[in-house]
Formats: structure tokens, C-alpha cells, sequence
């Protein structure tokens, strides 16, 4: 079982959020992100044995990458594809692979 209130604060530092929008039920959270909701419960999911990265599309992937590190955050290093993008995968608290990126024009 997830650490809710573990979880709910390290997405909250990570991505400079509020307090949750909703609370839909018992051990379940929700951020509004843009079109986007982040949903984060106390269920452990089914895993398909596919790994599934979530990317966040973010200005500048150096600057996002340096200010998770500084906050704890165990994030990997800034990979370049020249003339693409620049990106960084970490995990969240409880093992989902994440990713900050930013196009190259």
C-alpha cells in the first residue's frame, strides 16, 4: 500500500503544486495539471510488466533536473539528443518512472 500523504507531498515539492483539487474518495487525491489530472491513491495498481514513463514537457530540462536534485530527489542525468530534446528520468515514492523534457528548435 502507498504512503498517500508521502506521496501527495513529495508531488507537491517536485511539481511546485497547491494542496489536491479534489478528493474524490477514501485514500484518493487528485491535482488538476493543465487538461491533465494527476490522480494519486493508496491501491496498489495492476502492472502490465511494461514500464510506462510519464513525460512532463517543461521549459528548460537543466533547470527542472537541477531543482529536484537539490530538493532529494533521485534523478538521472540530463541526456541530450542533439537537435531534438533534452530530458531526465527519476521515480516517484513509489517506483513510477518519470521524466522532465524540453524541445530543441
Amino acid at each position: 500500500m502507498s504512503d498517500l500523504p508521502r506521496a501527495v507531498e513529495w508531488y507537491r515539492q517536485v511539481f511546485e503544486l497547491g494542496e489536491p483539487d479534489l478528493e474524490p474518495a477514501d485514500g484518493v487525491v487528485e491535482f488538476q495539471l493543465g487538461s491533465v489530472w494527476l490522480q494519486l491513491g493508496e491501491e496498489p495498481t495492476a502492472r502490465s510488466g511494461a514500464e510506462v514513463v510519464t513525460r512532463f514537457g517543461v521549459v528548460d530540462a537543466r533547470a527542472e533536473r537541477d531543482r529536484i536534485a537539490a530538493l532529494g530527489v533521485q534523478v538521472g542525468p540530463l541526456e541530450h539528443v542533439e537537435g531534438a530534446v533534452d530530458y531526465c528520468d527519476f521515480v516517484d515514492p513509489d517506483g513510477n518512472v518519470l521524466s522532465f523534457y524540453s524541445e530543441l528548435s
